[in-house]
């Protein structure tokens, strides 16, 4: 893969590798800029021509998932009423401690979609998903494979609203946003879904698989008359926690970067 100077330093921010000008020694380079995590054969190929999964469960089909897509209003509604609908919501306990909800960013017409589990406190008190370490580090993934947080993805959560110390959602929490992820899914249209973390995983795909068994496949979510691809990978957070497992991220990317120019 040729990097320009943003991707190299968004590579190295990774921890990563470094990135080789030279061009001897091209097949101890291609090892070596490799993140660990990917196969030879990805390798070889090279991270722009990842590898695809032939088949996900032995029997040659992709399992498609789907959520409620939600009760009158909000199955119909634009984005305008969706984003207000969002930050009145009263629907759980969860409205009574927020500082406000969390409603996503990026692009609205994006190719990529991204979604992570729940706002932590400084997402609360911002009002946008992903941001301080762990959103660093998020940008710097999108930088790595030539994208932009506010031009080519756009960036979503399970939950609006922060759980009190970072807990897992509760399930009454989790139907109560459902639709609001619905509708954002379906307004989005994505070419590929990326969701980070075991419990936004779990969520979409109507599973409670491990991460680990869930990544590294090509997951279906059904939207309309068409199945959009979905990747799993870790959260930005658990990296930042387990660095030794980026370069299954960057397998995880890459994966999904196959994948989009495929659909494209």
């Amino acid at each position: 893969m040729t990097m320009d100077e943003n991707q190299q330093r968004a590579w190295r921010a990774l921890g990563l590798g470094p990135v080789w000008d030279s061009r001897a020694g091209q097949v101890q380079r291609e090892e070596q800029a490799s993140p660990p995590g990917l196969s030879s054969s990805e390798r070889s190929a090279g991270a722009d021509r990842a590898v695809l999964p032939a088949d996900q469960d032995g029997s040659g089909s992709v399992a498609v998932a789907e959520l409620t897509a939600g009760q009158g209003e909000v199955s119909a509604m634009g984005w305008a009423a969706l984003e207000s609908s969002v930050a009145g919501c009263q629907a759980c306990s969860l409205s009574q401690g927020r500082t406000q909800t969390v409603f996503g960013v990026g692009n609205r017409n994006a190719d990529w979609m991204f979604i992570g589990e729940a706002p932590g406190a400084e997402e609360d008190a911002r009002g946008e998903p992903f941001v301080g370490q762990a959103g660093r580090l998020l940008d710097n993934m999108f930088a790595a494979i030539g994208l932009s947080r506010s031009k080519d993805v756009f960036i979503a959560n399970v939950l609006k609203c922060r759980p009190p110390h970072n807990r897992d959602p509760l399930p009454a929490e989790v139907g109560s946003c459902e639709p609001f992820l619905a509708r954002q899914i379906a307004l989005v249209d994505p070419r590929i879904i990326v969701v980070m973390g075991r419990f936004a995983a779990q969520t979409l795909l109507r599973t409670d698989a491990s991460i680990s068994s869930l990544r590294g496949r090509v997951h279906g979510f059904a939207l309309g008359e068409r199945t959009v691809p979905v990747v799993v990978t870790y959260h930005p957070a658990y990296l930042l926690r387990t660095p030794s497992d980026k370069g299954k991220s960057w397998s995880d990317l890459c994966l999904a970067r196959a994948l989009a120019a495929q659909a494209s």
